[in-house]
Formats: C-alpha cells, sequence, structure tokens
C-alpha cells in the first residue's frame, strides 16, 4: 500500500468513525492491528457471544470468542474499540482495545464476579423518576460505581412535570445535590422538553451511558435526545413506578447534536465491585472530616476524638449519610475480601482485635460489677 492510499485509508476512518468517539489516540493505539490489515470498530451491541461493530466498511456482524469469554470483566462489551477480521465466516473480533473507563457492578452470582457495562464512557447518566419517591441511598450506591469507573457522574431527575410546584421541585434537588457533592442535577422533562437542551449539551462531549431502574424514563429519555422513537416505551406502573425492562442489550446510539450515548436495561440489582474510591468520592465530606480524627484507622462508631462524630453531634452531618456511608464500605469489603486473600485476612485479623477489644472490655465492667 502506497503512503498516499494509506493515508486515504486513515482518512476514511477517521470520517467514519469520528461520530462515534475515534480520535488521534485511539488511532495510534489501533496503529499495530491496522498494520495486521485488520479493521478498527466501536461495539454498537452485543448479544449471545456475538457484536455488531460500526466500521469504515459499515456494520459488521462478528463473533467473539476469539477474546476470553471466561472472565466477566474481559469480555467485549458494548462501547469496546476493536479490532475486527476484514474477512471470513463467521467473522472474528481479535482484540479491544485497552479501555480508558469501565463501568462495572458485581454480579448476582455467589462467586462474586464483576460484570462491565459499558466502556470507554466519559459522563454516566443517573436517571432518577420523580414519579416515585427519591431513593437517596439507590442515588449514592450509582453514583459510587460511576466515580469508580472513571466517569463524569450527572443525576438527571426525569419526569419533572409531574412536581409542578417550584418550591416543591428546588427541595429534592437540593436534598439530591446534598447526596451528590461534586455531581451537576439537572431535572428534565421528556414531555414538554424542559431540561433537555442542558442534558444534551452534556451529552455531545463524548460518550455517555444511561443508567437507572426500570420506570426511571430511560429509554424515553434516549428517544427524546436522539430525535426519533429508537427506543421501545413502555408505561410505568402507577402503584410503584416502576417498568418493565423495555431495553434488554445495551446499545450504542449517535446523537444528533454530538457525541454517543449507550443506554442500558433496567437494573434491579446494583452491587458495588472493587468500588472504595467510587465510594469515597460520593460521600467526600466524611472522608475529609475522617482525616481530623485522632485514629487514622478510627471507624467512626464509638472511638474518642471521632470528627464524624462529632459532626453528627453539631449537625453539620446527616445520619442517614453516615449510615448509608457505612454501608457502602461494608458491602465493598465484602466483596473485595471474597476474591482478595489478602484483604480478607486483614479483616479476619480487625475482627479478631475487635473481639479481643470487645472481651476486655466485659472483663473490667465485670471487675467494676463483683
Amino acid at each position: 500500500m502506497t503512503s498516499s492510499s494509506s493515508s486515504s485509508s486513515a482518512s476514511s476512518v477517521f470520517s467514519a468513525l469520528a461520530p462515534y468517539g475515534w480520535d488521534d489516540a485511539w488511532a495510534d493505539a489501533f496503529a499495530p492491528y491496522d498494520a495486521e490489515g485488520l479493521l478498527a470498530g466501536r461495539v454498537v451491541r452485543v448479544d449471545r457471544g456475538q457484536c455488531d461493530v460500526v466500521t469504515a466498511d459499515g456494520t459488521l456482524r462478528a463473533d467473539t470468542a476469539f477474546v476470553t469469554p471466561h472472565d466477566p470483566l474481559r469480555v467485549v462489551c458494548t462501547g469496546d474499540w476493536v479490532a475486527v477480521e476484514p474477512g471470513g465466516n463467521p467473522r472474528y473480533v481479535r482484540t479491544y482495545l485497552p479501555r480508558r473507563t469501565a463501568f462495572v457492578r458485581s454480579t448476582s452470582s455467589k462467586r462474586s464476579e464483576g460484570q462491565i457495562l459499558a466502556a470507554n464512557v466519559d459522563h454516566a447518566i443517573v436517571a432518577v423518576s420523580l414519579a416515585v419517591e427519591v431513593d437517596l441511598g439507590r442515588i449514592e450506591r450509582f453514583l459510587a460505581l460511576a466515580w469508580e469507573s472513571g466517569a463524569q457522574p450527572v443525576v438527571v431527575l426525569t419526569k419533572a412535570d409531574l412536581v409542578p410546584d417550584a418550591v416543591t421541585l428546588a427541595h429534592l434537588v437540593e436534598d439530591v445535590e446534598t447526596t451528590a457533592p461534586g455531581v451537576p442535577v439537572l431535572t428534565v422533562s421528556a414531555l414538554d422538553g424542559d431540561g433537555l437542551d442542558v442534558l444534551a449539551a452534556v451529552a455531545s462531549g463524548g460518550t455517555s451511558v444511561l443508567l437507572g431502574q426500570s420506570g426511571a424514563g430511560k429509554s424515553t429519555l434516549a428517544n427524546a435526545l436522539v430525535g426519533s422513537d429508537v427506543m421501545d416505551v413502555q408505561a410505568a406502573r402507577d402503584v410503584d413506578g416502576k417498568g418493565r425492562h423495555t431495553t434488554t442489550t445495551r446499545n450504542l446510539l449517535v446523537l444528533p447534536g454530538g457525541g454517543v450515548l449507550i443506554d442500558t436495561p433496567g437494573l434491579r440489582g446494583v452491587g458495588l465491585f472493587d468500588a472504595e474510591i467510587g465510594v469515597g468520592q460520593v460521600f467526600s465530606e466524611i472522608e475529609e472530616l475522617a482525616g481530623a480524627c485522632r485514629f487514622h484507622d478510627c471507624a467512626h462508631e464509638s472511638e474518642p476524638g471521632c470528627a464524624v462524630l462529632a459532626a453528627i453531634d453539631s449537625g453539620e452531618l446527616g445520619e442517614r449519610r453516615l449510615e448509608s456511608y457505612r454501608k457502602l464500605m461494608r458491602e465493598n469489603q465484602r466483596i473485595v475480601a471474597k476474591t482478595d486473600a489478602r484483604v480478607r485476612a486483614e479483616l479476619r485479623r480487625e475482627w479478631k482485635k475487635r473481639g479481643a477489644e470487645g472481651k476486655a472490655a466485659m472483663e473490667v465492667k465485670r471487675g467494676r460489677w463483683a
């Protein structure tokens, strides 16, 4: 291949893939595979061991069997940039390029494996319906996974038209903002279009993944952003605001104003998977207070000189926030301990230490009572 034809080929790849997020850095990472004659592409859908890949030659169907099938964190997923064989029946994905970000949750299996939901995401849009009572704890859980992934989270309060009172809506936004420090909180009504322009501007800056429970209005939101009914929409139940799983696969959609959107099925379970940094980011005010505790390993339970408990007493920190922080940290420790023998041993030593301290305290009390 001459230099001019090579340049022309690279140009055609750029023009075809740029709307999907292709840039110079991805081109550099793909260079070794380009030299082998493989095609560059982005995965727009995965199902049953096969995937749809958009390439300069169009959208291709490819098998993913070559890419580590037994590790759920290393399988091909929506959002991956991959190297695809130029021909063959079936056609195969050879590998995927190193991921910039990865959105991972724990599976429901007893082996506590991680499941990757989306890759190379810039913004994690957490959709929360205002048709039902806002669950702040669930928002914190989604945000922990989002921060851990490396993406910038955004909370979108959907169905804002169902809260016509401006004061009530402002209070709801304030509650969520307190729950989500450092995270933009937007109100959107897909019904009348309010707030969609702001959300579209956010989503235009790269790849966004749309997350939330069934009934949160994700598919309606996706349709509004794309500008057409690309996703089926089903009415949520009036009783609890929950909907059916309208979206059953993760689809990558190009937005007319720039950027791409990955829509996901409604997530009933949002288990943490090695998300300590993400939890710390969600509860940044607690982490900051903890730096002033007398003991560096303070558990914020009953230790003397605990700055976190002092903040509870003064009203600076709400008890719900602290309890949610404890809950997510405990859950994350359990998940990590199941897959990390070293952490498991450290936890066992900590439990023994606390058990010994509790036993010693009881002995002291018995001595006083005697």
